[in-house]
This record gives structure tokens, C-alpha cells and sequence, in this order.
């Protein structure tokens, strides 16, 4: 299989400073993802030779909601700059505003027509964005039943129609397997479909959103689809170590994800 591998480091090796995690990550052959960039040091982190997959595209305002739409160009644009001194290649967008722990800002149930054509305009104004710096803006599913209730179009369903309406090369979908089988479950083939669509994909075992072979997701026949499917893109393992933040743990738990997928 030739997959990248990727790891966020915002989720492992919790007892060690970010540079540390890293670096780790990095020794070991892996990508690194990122969240929020702001108050870190970037030249430091690109200092540690690191090839960094993704990072959070935006820090405010919402990508449906005509009201605050202009937002997320405007953040995005400050953060483009962050993105090329680290040679990221996706930035990652939401469908709403997520507060904190992830829950919506402004929260709705439903979804209307105006945030269908909102979200539409957005991610082409974002595909022009990303276009002219050559990075791509991924619209990440989440799930509303258990970590981001109140998110309109979040399930990938929603966010998979949304990039197939924009059609355009710089946005593409942030593929959750974590938040789509909570949310839908089908992954196999949900990763069929959504495979000249997608990105990135992240994963995560469920319940827990630990490591591959710690819940019911079957990773290795996933791998098996992706593969079959002709998917050799990025694979990010967005997790926590299910024996804790120490380094043992999370060296384990990066031996378990690279197994799953190769």
C-alpha cells in the first residue's frame, strides 16, 4: 500500500512539549498534523525538518452563515502565511463555527438553503485563496451525536455534496472516519465514494478515539478499500494513545496505526 502516514500531534505524547512530540513523530517516518498555529514557534517548527500535512485553516466566523462568512477568507488568508513557512499542504475548515471543545457557536438543527449557497460560495472563494498560494482547503465531516452537536451539513454526506458542487482543485474533502462512524457508520463504502473527493483522510478507533484496534472499526479492510480504490494520499492518525500521554503509549499507538495501514 503506498499511503502516507500522518499523526497529529496535538493528541499524543501529551507529557512532551509540541516541539518534542514533533520531533518524535518525525523520527519515525511519520507526517505530522497541526491545529492552531497562532502563538507557536513556527520557524522552530520548521526547524525540526518535519513534513507537516495539514493545520487548522481558520479561526473565526463560519463557512454557511452569510453573516460572518467573510471571516473565515479573512483568518485563512492570515494563516496562508503560517502555511507556507511550514510547507503544509491543507488547511483544514469546518462547516460552522466550533467554540470551545468543539462545540458550535451558534448553534442550529437544521439546515436551510441560504447555508447550502453560502457554504457553496464560500469554499470557491476559499478554492481561488488556495489556488493562488498552491495549498488545498479540506472541509472536514464531524459528527453531531457525541463531540459537536448543533453543527448544520457536518456529516459527510453534506460536506462530501458541498465539495462536489464546488468542483474545483483546491478544495477537497477532510475525510473523518472517526466522526463518520459515529455519525453513519457504511465506511467502506462511504471511502469509495468519497475517493476522488477527498483530500486527506483521518481516522480514529470508536468508542474512545484512540488507536486502530482498540474499538469496532475494521482498519485493515478500510486499508484494503483505500487501496482498491486507488488511494494513495495521506492517512492521518487524529487519536489519543488509549494507555495515556507518556512516550511508551504513544509509541505504541503509532506501531498500531502504521500496521493498520500497511
Amino acid at each position: 500500500m503506498s499511503f502516507r502516514l500522518s499523526v497529529c500531534a496535538e493528541m499524543v505524547y501529551g507529557e512532551l512539549p509540541l516541539l518534542d512530540r514533533v520531533r518524535r513523530i518525525h523520527e519515525q517516518g511519520l507526517e505530522v498534523e497541526l491545529w492552531d498555529t497562532r502563538g507557536r514557534d513556527i520557524p522552530a517548527l520548521a526547524a525540526t525538518g518535519a513534513r507537516f500535512s495539514s493545520m487548522t485553516g481558520y479561526f473565526g466566523g463560519s463557512v454557511i452563515d452569510p453573516a460572518n462568512a467573510d471571516e473565515v477568507l479573512a483568518s485563512a488568508e492570515k494563516l496562508i502565511l503560517t502555511a507556507l513557512e511550514l510547507g503544509v499542504e491543507r488547511m483544514v475548515v469546518h462547516p460552522a463555527e466550533l467554540g470551545e471543545g468543539g462545540v458550535a457557536v451558534r448553534p442550529a438543527q437544521r439546515a436551510t438553503g441560504e447555508m447550502w449557497l453560502t457554504g457553496l460560495r464560500t469554499l470557491e472563494r476559499l478554492g481561488a485563496l488556495g489556488a493562488k498560494h498552491g495549498i488545498t482547503f479540506a472541509l472536514e465531516n464531524l459528527n453531531t451525536v457525541l463531540d459537536h452537536p448543533g453543527i448544520p451539513l457536518a456529516r459527510a454526506k453534506d460536506t462530501l455534496a458541498l465539495v462536489q458542487a464546488v468542483n474545483h482543485p483546491n478544495v477537497k474533502m477532510m475525510l473523518d472516519l472517526y466522526h463518520a462512524q459515529i455519525g453513519e457508520g457504511n465506511l467502506i463504502e462511504l471511502v469509495r465514494a468519497a475517493q476522488p473527493w477527498t483530500g486527506e483522510i483521518q481516522v480514529a478507533d470508536v468508542p474512545g478515539r484512540c488507536e486502530p484496534g482498540t474499538g469496532e472499526i475494521n482498519y485493515p479492510a478500510i486499508a484494503k478499500a483505500l487501496n482498491e480504490a486507488g488511494y494513495s494520499g495521506v492517512i492521518g492518525l487524529e487519536a489519543s494513545a488509549v494507555g495515556g500521554q507518556g512516550i511508551e503509549a504513544g509509541d505504541a499507538a503509532l506501531a498500531a496505526f502504521r500496521a493498520a495501514f500497511s
